[in-house]
């Protein structure tokens, strides 16, 4: 929409006031609200945990894993139920593991530990988080888990998602 002032139809004393306050409230009638829905979401709503592989240590079974889950949301996870996908150096795909990180407290770092057995370390190319199986809050069940955890690694073993 355009609009157009002719100042020669003001007053003189008024013209530059009276356009500025029209043209303010112009501005401000012709701006968009956004319903409360779409504004921006707070974090607890729209992250998620990040997940940190941080150790494989070789053991007489095979390979122990450690992973540092870092809960920094307000929101306790009482289940957060991984299906991980272990691809082996060669990216030939190895195993296939249920791994249950839950329950994990608000605003709090964990360390998990699994092992994964006949199976050594130095064979272990990567990890793929393939889905997320069940994930649960004391609320409710949460929406795009997958989507909202986080991954990283210190070991020369990738963990994606």
């Amino acid at each position: 929409m355009r609009v157009i002032f002719n100042r020669t139809h003001l007053p003189a004393r008024f013209s530059s006031t009276f356009v500025a306050v029209i043209m303010l409230s112009l501005a401000l009638a012709l701006t968009p609200l956004k319903p409360a829905s779409a504004q921006t979401a707070a974090p607890s709503e729209t992250a998620g945990p990040s997940l940190e592989l941080n150790k494989l240590e070789a053991t007489e079974k095979g390979c122990r894993v450690f992973i540092v889950a870092n809960n920094q949301t307000d929101d306790v996870y009482q289940s957060l139920k991984l299906d991980l996908i272990l691809f082996q150096t060669d990216a030939v795909i190895g195993k296939r593991v249920a791994l249950d990180l839950a329950p994990l407290r608000a605003r709090k770092k964990v360390v998990k530990i699994f092992e994964i057995e006949a199976m050594a370390c130095d064979k272990i190319g990567s990890f793929l988080i393939n889905d997320v199986m069940e994930c649960k809050t004391e609320a409710s069940a949460v929406e795009n888990c997958l989507q909202r955890l986080t991954t990283t690694t210190l070991t020369n073993v990738q963990l994606s998602k």
